[in-house]
């Protein structure tokens, strides 16, 4: 297949040039295929981007007199170019970075294939050769991310339905992968709905106690009596009622795993109790003085913040300190945007196959591009647990429809509840992994000019599309579009 036959694959491009006109025609020239331009006029500006922005492609010129180098950048530009490779190759190293160059540069310029770069091209640009150019260097950043995301489901083997998609999850894979085989204890933290047993459930199915029983209890809502007794037993006559022995979840999960989800919301004096058997592994059921070994690999979950119960005396230091062996902490739904379509088309086939009679009977419906990017627009307070919610309504309403002969269930917008469709559009575009400890400084322009880009990336640079997401019209993008130098 040759480039004139190829198919473009739309990318982020930053072009680096301090000729505005020259700058248009390139990124003109760009847009045409559908890739998604920003354009700078030096080099201050592209470090200022390579910080905020993400890209796959940095198009830029070698020399740009007066462009208003950093770091004391020589006053006719002529390292440039160069510099702006540099930072690519330190804030962007997924990035290709593209070269314009002049005849007389081209030494340079093949030099420059040693710090990093991925070809350049002389001027007068031959814009066919150029989109070429720029087209061949987005697909080199695609198979290489591709690579990566294959590479990160194969290590992924054995984490049984947890979708991992973004990069924050993955992190989260790699700990639970690496802590799993030991015995040290797993202290889960985040908000209500993020999916705290799910990874728990993990932890035990890749630790060698996989074979052994896994144990769940929840210390949420539970007087110190009864959680007393739930966790350690007790013995015939201990109290009232007691007409048995009976052992508690440490010793029925002995050889095992233990996960105690809300662990914040134990009271105080049953924390010292805990911390005493996890210290000597040894359990006293109520009504004995016998003590009983239990051999049990400890998983805790909490949605609160322990070190500011700590500070406010509603939490033992010294627990939090034996339960935190190992810190694992779950990002938020809305931090981790790229979960989300997956997660949706997991749960219509889920709740399809538990609606059809017998597995031949299987409907899984079509979700439209506009109710998945509805859905992945929507904040999710209540993260994986209510966008579940949501996908089974959906799917019961979308299969439960009459439809033409031969026409297959679809997911649309109005199968979306009221609620989640009439939530601002564009409230959370800014957000994303990172996002938040990055925007504290930034200028408001940025902040939308950021917020613009990603949503055009999430509509493969459809402006319809990413005008309705950001809830202002299409030609109030168009207007933005031209103000921030967006192509």
């Amino acid at each position: 297949m040759t480039d004139k036959d190829r198919t473009p694959l739309a990318a982020q491009v930053l072009i680096v040039e301090d000729e505005e006109d020259h700058a248009d025609v390139m990124a003109e020239a760009l847009r045409k295929p559908g890739h998604i331009c920003t354009v700078v006029g030096g080099v201050a500006a592209a470090l200022e981007e390579l910080r905020l922005g993400t890209f796959d492609v940095i198009v830029t010129d070698l020399r740009m007199p007066g462009s208003g180098g950093v770091g004391g950048a020589a006053a006719d530009g002529g390292d440039a170019g160069l510099r702006v490779l540099e930072s690519a190759r330190r804030l962007q190293p997924q990035a290709e970075v593209v070269l314009v160059t002049a005849h007389g540069d081209v030494p340079t310029a093949r030099a420059a294939f040693k710090l990093g770069a991925y070809d350049f091209i002389q001027k007068p640009l031959d814009l066919e050769v150029f989109r070429n150019l720029v087209n061949r260097a987005a697909e080199t950043v695609l198979l290489r991310h591709q690579n990566d995301r294959l590479k990160a489901e194969l290590d992924q083997a054995g984490f049984e339905g947890i979708v991992a998609q973004s990069e924050p999850m993955r992190r989260v894979l790699r700990t639970v992968k690496t802590i799993a085989a030991s015995n040290i204890p797993v202290l889960i933290t985040g908000e209500s709905g993020t999916g705290k047993e799910l990874v728990a459930q993990a932890v035990h199915r890749n630790s060698r106690r996989a074979h052994q029983r896994y144990v769940t209890f929840n210390c949420a809502g539970q007087s110190e009596s009864l959680l007393e007794d739930q966790l350690f037993g007790h013995v015939k006559g201990a109290f009232t009622g007691a007409d048995k022995d009976r052992a508690g979840v440490f010793e029925y999960a002995d050889g095992g795993t233990l996960f105690l989800d809300e662990i914040g919301d134990m009271p105080v004096s049953m924390q010292a109790k805990l911390l005493r058997v996890l210290e000597s592994g040894e359990v006293v059921r109520l009504g004995s003085n016998e003590a009983r070994h239990v051999d049990v690999r400890f998983v805790s979950a909490t949605n609160r913040d322990l070190k500011s119960m700590i500070a406010a005396g509603q939490f033992r230091e010294d627990l939090f300190f034996r339960i935190k062996g190992a810190l694992v902490h779950l990002p938020a739904l809305r931090e981790r945007r790229e979960d989300i379509p997956p997660l949706v088309l997991f749960a219509c086939e889920r709740y399809a196959a538990e609606m059809a009679e017998k597995p031949a009977d299987v409907i899984v419906p079509r979700v439209t591009d506009a109710a998945m990017m509805r859905l992945t627009a929507y904040r999710w307070p209540g993260n994986i647990r209510q966008l579940l919610n949501v996908v089974q309504n959906m799917v019961v309403m979308a299969l439960g429809e009459d439809r033409p002969q031969g026409q297959g269930p679809v997911v649309d917008l109005r199968h979306i509840p009221e609620e989640v469709r009439a939530d601002g559009p564009g409230a959370e575009a800014d957000e994303g992994p990172g996002a938040g400890a990055s925007l504290a400084g930034t200028s408001l322009e940025q902040i939308e000019k950021r917020a613009i880009r990603e949503t055009l990336r999430l509509t493969q640079g459809n402006r319809e599309q990413a005008a309705m997401l950001l809830g202002i019209g299409e030609r109030t993008l168009y207007r933005k579009l031209k103000e921030y130098g967006l192509r």
